[in-house]
Order: structure tokens, then C-alpha cells, then sequence
């Protein structure tokens, strides 16, 4: 069909740009591989991610630096930036073993006292009526906020085997969808 209107030229009509079956398979085998890598080898291959992120934040920072000449607003939070990327990111890289343990138990602790603050509120909101679903659930989540942060060690693994198993589902529906899509 031919769009005599603008003089666009050739337009298909009913078909939509879908994206092709490859990079989708491609996703989806290297989710379940890193999966399978978390649960039998949780350690090295959260070393390697975290080594990854140290590279990610020293060339963030590295980028935050160099625009501190370019742009000449937000100075002082662009040095920030800068000076805390470049920072992580040599100290990732320096000990890689130490920040795939310390970077999982302080994520841990984060969401621990997120769960804390999450659940306190939730409390108060179901004795002020809510309903008592609202205050069951605020319980709850104090009790794993506590449990999160007197244990984030353990709740590091845990988030390890959570991530692997998020990780092999992730990839087997990605895997099945990569046969629905067009070659």
C-alpha cells in the first residue's frame, strides 16, 4: 500500500515491530545459566557480578568527574558522585571477596530496617482501623525486618538463592516466549 498522502512511500498496514526471537532466547538462556551458576557456585559468581559493579561505579565515577568541566551545575553533587563512585568502585576492585559478602548483608540490612519502618506503619495503621489484615501484615513485616538484620549474613544467601531462583524462572518463561516471537 502506498501512502499517496505524504509521499512517505511503501507502508505496511496490520503489522506491528515485534522484536525478534533471538536476543530473547539469548536472554533467557544466559538467566538460567547464571541461575544455576548462584546455586552451585553462590560465591564466584557473586564475585564476578560485584566485580562488574565495582567496574560500573569506577567508570561512573570516572564520568561524573570528567563532567564536573563540562557542565558547570550541581558542582558539589557531581564532585559527590564522583569522589564516592571512583571510591567504591576501587574498593570493589581491590577486594572483591569482601564486597560479595559486605554488599549483600548491607543491602540486607537496608531492607531489614525498610521492613521495620514498613511494618510499624502498617501496625499502627490496622489498630487505628484499618482493618486487622493491615495490622497482621505490619507484624509481619517487623518481625522479617528484624530477622533480616540481626541475621544479614544468612539473609545475604538467602538473597543469593532468591536471586538464582527469580533468575532460572526469569529465563525459562523468556525461553518460552522466544518461541511464540518471529524468528
Amino acid at each position: 500500500m502506498v501512502n499517496t498522502l505524504s509521499g512517505a512511500g511503501s507502508v505496511e498496514s496490520g503489522t506491528a515491530m515485534a522484536p525478534s526471537r533471538w536476543p530473547v532466547l539469548l536472554l533467557g538462556i544466559l538467566a538460567v545459566l547464571f541461575g544455576v551458576l548462584f546455586f552451585i557456585y553462590p560465591i564466584p559468581t557473586l564475585t564476578l557480578l560485584v566485580t562488574f559493579l565495582g567496574f560500573y561505579w569506577l567508570f561512573n565515577g570516572i564520568v561524573a568527574f570528567i563532567d564536573l568541566f563540562r557542565d558547570k551545575t550541581g558542582r558539589g553533587w557531581k564532585l559527590l558522585v564522583a569522589i564516592l563512585g571512583i571510591l567504591a568502585g576501587v574498593l570493589v576492585l581491590a577486594y572483591p571477596l569482601y564486597s560479595a559478602v559486605l554488599i549483600p548483608s548491607v543491602l540486607a540490612i537496608i531492607i531489614g530496617v525498610e521492613g521495620l519502618i514498613i511494618g510499624a506503619v502498617y501496625t499502627v495503621q490496622g489498630f487505628s482501623g484499618a482493618g486487622w489484615g493491615t495490622g497482621i501484615l505490619g507484624i509481619l513485616s517487623i518481625i522479617f525486618g528484624l530477622v533480616l538484620i540481626a541475621n544479614p549474613l544468612v539473609a545475604a544467601v538467602g538473597l543469593v538463592l532468591l536471586l538464582a531462583g527469580l533468575a532460572i524462572v526469569g529465563g525459562i518463561a523468556a525461553i518460552v516466549v522466544s518461541f511464540r516471537l518471529p524468528g
